[in-house]
């Protein structure tokens, strides 16, 4: 009996210290070493284990298809309550929007996956502190209160598509200015409201609206794979997955299956091309830039990648687009991915990672801590 009191303490113990090893041992470097990738320069992140808290009443998330940011640094993740046959009997469904404090707390979630666009994909906080989302099953953009109570603005029509026929199955029109064609990204402009739309899944556009919906411009139609690899601006491969309005004003667009990040001014004039190049994500079918978003400096000298292709993240040079270092594997163990498919960060310059797929998926939320450069 004396013996076992003694062990239980000390297992105690080294579950309290292999924890704390955990948090404290850099991603960065792990994740290097098992990709072949060395790190050069820029940030280190660690992934954290405590975050976030668990769910209550038995919540299991389904696709965790967007992450975003409010002022606050709460975190919002979008999931598509789309439960496995067994979750179902065993679990509850997540509401479709979770808001999470800093110590990953759940302080409100909300949402009537009926009302909501379907297939939920990307969310946007804007500048007033609204709440935006698309559906890339759907034409239809909305705009909620920061509490989800209210419904500000929709675009578009639920079940209606920017198609030859408005249905799912139509053919692309690309033209719509009052809907889409399964809409993925979203961002919107802090100096005038405007509402850029990555359009998206079915069509191949980057759409722009006023404050009010009305529709004011685009850009954008398919590419080819000789116009990729020409980098040519302008136009999209398959999927135009994010949108990203920069501290310079310009304008980041995800060209997933391209493999790279296109840049544009306000108006559509397109400026250059940042490439995230991968064999491995062309074989996969998914292609490199899943999502973008930027380090919170302001020059914004670092632009992360979530490449889903790789399932890892990518810290890039802003300005110059080198690749400084990676982090993630493929894998369900905690830090890597599994169906990586957005980022968002926060204003300390930590990056919140959502995990999509289907059955054997990831379908969480993780959070990675800046450690210093």
């Amino acid at each position: 009996m004396k013996t076992g009191s003694r062990i239980r303490p000390l297992a105690s113990s080294v579950v309290t210290v292999i924890m704390a090893l955990a948090f404290l041992y850099p991603v960065l470097n792990q994740a290097n070493a098992q990709s072949g990738h060395q790190p050069t320069e820029g940030p280190v992140f660690r992934f954290d284990p405590s975050w976030p808290k668990p769910l209550p009443d038995r919540w299991v998330t389904g696709e965790v298809a967007g992450t975003c940011v409010d002022a606050n640094d709460h975190v919002f993740i979008v999931n598509r309550s789309d439960l496995t046959p067994k979750q179902q009997k065993m679990a509850t469904p997540a509401p479709p929007v979770i808001e999470l404090d800093q110590e990953g707390n759940v302080v409100n979630s909300w949402g009537n996956p009926d009302a909501l666009p379907a297939s939920r994909h990307g969310c946007f906080i804007d500048y007033q502190g609204n709440f935006w989302t698309t559906g890339n099953k759907d034409g239809i953009v909305q705009k909620y209160s920061h509490d989800g109570s209210k419904l500000l603005l929709q675009i578009g029509a639920k079940d209606k598509f920017d198609t030859s026929d408005e249905t799912i199955t139509g053919a692309s029109m690309n033209s719509g200015h009052e809907r889409f064609f399964d809409p993925a990204g979203i961002a919107v402009d802090p100096s005038n409201g405007d509402v850029y739309i990555a359009d998206g899944y079915g069509n191949r556009r980057i759409v722009v609206f006023d404050r009010d919906g009305h529709f004011l411009r685009q850009w954008g139609q398919q590419a080819t794979k000789a116009q990729t690899d020409a980098g040519v601006g302008g136009v999209f491969l398959m999927v135009v997955h994010c949108v990203v309005i920069g501290k310079d004003g310009l304008v980041y667009v995800c060209d997933r299956n391209g493999d790279r990040v296109q840049v544009f001014d306000k108006m559509g004039n397109f400026k250059r091309n940042i490439l995230v190049e991968s064999k491995t994500a062309q074989l996969t079918g998914i292609g490199s830039v899943t999502w973008v978003d930027f380090s919170p400096d302001p020059d914004q000298k670092f632009i992360y990648v979530a490449d889903g292709g790789d399932e890892e993240i990518r810290v890039m040079d802003h300005a110059s687009g080198k690749l400084l270092s990676t982090f993630g594997r493929p894998g369900h163990q905690v830090g890597q991915f599994e169906n990586l498919h957005s980022l968002s960060v926060d204003s300390k310059g930590d990056i919140i990672t959502g995990e999509a797929g289907v059955v054997g998926g990831g379908r969480r939320v993780q959070m990675f801590r800046i450690a210093g450069n």
